[in-house]
C-alpha cells in the first residue's frame, strides 16, 4: 500500500474529516482508531483524532464536579490523508457509522479549516482584530451574540478582560441566567 502512495505525482495533504459514530461511543471510537492506526503503522496518514468536548460543572451532594461532555455527540474529528485502504480501515472500526458528507459509494468530503478552527474554539484572526478596534463595551451593557453556539441570544456584560479580548456575559438559556465567555468579535450592541 505504501508503494502506491509514493508513486503519486503530487504529495497528499492532511485534511480534516468528520467521522460519524454511535452517540456515546465517541471515546471508544477515538481509542479504536488510534490503536488500529498504530498497529498498522499508518501514523503518517492519520495525524490526529479529536473529540470536541466542553467542560461542565455539576453540583452533586453540595460538591462541584467538573465533567467533560462531547460538544457534538456522535461525531469525531480526524485529520488524515485518505488514500488507499485508510478510509476503509476507519469505516470498519467498531461503532463507526461512516464519514459525514459522504454520498453512497462516494468519497468523504473534508471540512474547511475555518470550520475546524471554529469547532476547536480557536479565535479567527479576523474576529480578534475586529474586536480590538470596536472594544468600547461597559459592564452592565446589553449585547446581542452574533457568532458561535449562542448566536442570536441577548445578554448583559458582567466582566471585561482586555488582555484576552474576552467578555463574560450572562445569557438567558431556557429561562436560566447562564454565564458565557465570548470574544469581542462575537457580540454587538443591542
Amino acid at each position: 500500500m505504501s508503494e502506491q502512495v509514493k508513486t503519486k505525482k503530487e504529495a497528499p495533504v492532511l485534511k480534516w474529516y468528520v467521522v460519524r459514530a454511535i452517540s456515546g461511543q465517541e471515546k471508544k471510537v477515538k481509542q479504536y482508531i488510534e490503536v488500529e492506526i498504530n498497529r498498522l503503522k499508518l501514523n503518517d496518514y492519520v495525524a490526529q483524532v479529536l473529540i470536541p468536548t466542553e467542560k461542565i460543572i455539576q453540583v452533586r451532594n453540595g460538591k462541584k464536579i467538573a465533567k467533560e461532555r462531547s460538544f457534538y455527540p456522535g461525531y469525531v474529528l480526524i485529520e488524515a490523508i485518505l488514500v488507499g485502504e485508510i478510509q476503509h480501515i476507519i469505516k470498519n472500526v467498531t461503532s463507526v457509522i461512516g464519514f459525514l458528507g459522504e454520498t453512497k459509494g462516494g468519497e468523504p468530503v473534508p471540512i474547511r479549516l475555518a470550520e475546524v478552527n471554529r469547532i476547536l474554539g480557536k479565535v479567527d484572526e479576523l474576529t480578534e482584530s475586529e474586536g480590538t478596534v470596536s472594544n468600547t463595551y461597559t459592564v452592565g451593557e446589553s449585547i446581542k451574540v452574533i457568532n458561535g453556539p449562542f448566536n442570536g441570544f441577548n445578554g448583559v456584560i458582567e466582566e471585561i478582560n482586555e488582555e484576552k479580548k474576552k467578555i463574560k456575559v450572562t445569557v438567558k438559556i431556557f429561562g436560566r441566567k447562564t454565564p458565557v465567555e465570548l470574544g469581542f468579535g462575537e457580540v454587538e450592541r443591542e
